[in-house]
């Protein structure tokens, strides 16, 4: 009986708790799978049959994933991973490394990050959905990021 009436009183604790009162069901923008099959087929054409392309949700689950029919095997991970570096961060990948250089190098040592070029975040003005990522352009991560870009500007009307 003792433990009922703890329990009972817990629980109306935590009602009367401020903030409870005021909970709600979150609505979230997310990359849907025809956003993202448009953003990875635009930049796997705006690039190379050599590169593979990631694009992840909001949540960083892999949403969508080609790779060019010359694409070398380990590029599928490193896509992914440029990805999720640029959504994890509300930045490009290369903008992330440059500022894990001096500062919060901790952050490198975060799991499925990665401090290359080629991470893109897509964004509907500050709010980050999700990200492109792409991995073995000739030219580097410049092109792959150039790419990325491009993936995004295909949607960019859906981006407002």
């Amino acid at each position: 009986m003792a433990i009922r009436i703890c329990a009972t009183a817990a629980l109306a604790g935590l009602l009367a708790s401020p903030g409870l009162a005021d909970a709600q069901v979150l609505s979230e923008r997310n990359v849907s799978i025809q956003m993202a099959l448009t953003i990875a087929r635009t930049a796997l054409g705006a690039c190379t049959n050599r590169v593979s392309v990631a694009v992840v949700d909001r949540a960083g689950r892999l949403k969508v994933f080609l790779q060019g029919d010359g694409a070398s095997p380990h590029n599928i991970e490193l896509a992914r991973r440029k990805a999720y570096t640029a959504l994890t961060f509300r930045r490009t990948s290369l903008e992330w490394a440059k500022r894990t250089e001096t500062v919060n190098q901790g952050q490198r040592a975060l799991a499925d990050v990665i401090s290359q070029q080629g991470g893109v975040p897509i964004q509907i003005g500050d709010d980050t959905i999700g990200a492109v990522g792409l991995s073995g352009a000739p030219n580097g991560g410049q092109q792959e990021e150039d790419c990325g870009k491009a993936g995004i500007a295909a949607v960019a009307d859906q981006l407002k």
